[in-house]
């Protein structure tokens, strides 16, 4: 991943292209907003927007899944219908990276998200994002953890299989190739 935090002018616009054409192509998304307020907020977010490119680079493919008027953001969020596959095969954060004795993955979901500068799902958020499609069907996604699960070794993932969202358990030390996270910037 890009530490510089810097897009060239080339990227900018490659990526702002990218999110229109996702924009318009998923509408039930986001009922009743209008492109050229979102990307006037992008273009006066240069930080925001070097995140999304972190998360359409990973294979996140983010689009806009809702507004907030009190913050006035926007939410954009990976609609990806699986996992994105650049971010798999990690544990759940750097504790569980560090306890890990052998076969450690490359990173974990904690870490990378915060250096996107993006927020893993919540629970909610990942059950909310399940009502405006069918994701993880595949796959699996990290999601943020409570304290009082992660401090006894555990995290916890969702996926969607028989026409339900499941939320599990497992050790936030363990890693598979099917599972990894999903992500949210708010701009």
């Amino acid at each position: 991943m890009d530490t510089a935090r810097n897009l060239t002018a080339e990227q900018v616009n490659e990526l702002i292209g990218i999110l229109k054409v996702r924009f318009e192509q998923n509408m039930t998304r986001h009922t009743g907003l209008a492109w050229s307020q979102v990307q006037a907020k992008l273009e006066a977010s240069p930080e925001r927007l070097w995140s999304l490119y972190q998360m359409e680079d990973s294979g996140g493919e983010p689009d806009v899944i809702g507004y907030d008027p009190e913050a006035a953001a926007y939410t954009f969020c990976d609609c990806a219908p699986e996992s994105p596959i650049g971010r798999r095969s990690l544990c759940y954060d750097t504790a569980a990276l560090e306890a890990r004795k052998a076969n450690k993955p490359a990173d974990s979901a904690v870490n990378m998200a915060t250096s996107m500068g993006a927020d893993l799902l919540t629970e909610a958020e990942y059950q909310s994002l399940q009502t405006l499609g069918s994701f993880d069907l595949k796959t699996s996604s990290w999601v943020a953890t409570p304290d009082d699960v992660r401090s006894l070794g555990g995290a916890l993932f969702c996926d969607r299989r028989f026409g339900r969202v499941f939320t599990y358990h497992n050790g936030a030390d363990s890693y598979y190739g099917a599972r990894g996270f999903r992500c949210l910037v708010r701009v």
